[in-house]
């Protein structure tokens, strides 16, 4: 039976390269990479504080670079339909954005594909610079560490019930299931709480 020592020596031996797909991983993905990190991390096969660097990096480059890119297509694509689909996709997500800007990309950043509509469509909506980078900073900086805290309980946990690695990666498994469930449910109760809030004004 293999052991989570293989995984350990597996991503020992190619650090470098498990450093460059976590910054690549921040840009196209985030959460799942994220926690992975954390899993990683907590198993010895990476180090906490470079893979927190690494993953701070790529998330400000995804956040900065999307806001760039929103500025771009407003100015070549400003009529294409595809926008106002976006913004009815933000404004359902985000109902009071236009009227809360910086607490609308605060929180987008903790519910799981949102976040890179709202970067787009505040860069393509024009939102204030220094009020979009306040946001993403602030809580790129809360969000990185819970996440990778989070791996590291998983994997705590996991390890704790076997050194197996099937039997580890099943218990990882069901964890982020059990992670991903739980992120809608937050997303959709925050859903049903702006509508309330907004019916009441």
């Amino acid at each position: 039976m293999h052991t989570v020592q293989v995984l350990n020596h597996l991503v020992e031996n190619n650090q470098i390269l498990a450093y460059l797909l976590i910054f690549l991983g921040l840009i196209f993905e985030g959460e799942i990479v994220v926690i992975t990190t954390g899993i990683l991390s907590y198993l010895g096969a990476l180090n906490f504080w470079v893979s927190l660097a690494f993953i701070l990096a790529g998330g400000l480059v995804k956040a900065f670079g999307g806001y760039y890119l929103g500025g771009l297509l407003h100015r070549k694509f400003s009529q294409h339909n595809f926008f106002r689909y976006l913004e009815r996709r933000v404004l359902y997500f985000m109902p009071r954005f236009n009227q809360k800007p910086f607490w609308s990309i605060f929180i987008s950043k903790f519910i799981m594909g949102v976040n890179y509509l709202i970067v787009i469509f505040s860069g393509y909506n024009k939102i204030n610079f220094k009020t979009f980078a306040k946001a993403e900073i602030l809580s790129t900086f809360i969000w990185a560490p819970a996440l990778l805290s989070l791996g590291f309980f998983f994997s705590q946990t996991a390890l704790s019930y076997s050194k197996e690695i099937s039997r580890f990666s099943l218990v990882i498994f069901l964890f982020l299931i059990v992670f991903l469930l739980f992120d809608k449910l937050v997303a959709a109760l925050y859903r049903i709480f702006e509508y309330f809030k907004n019916s009441s004004i």
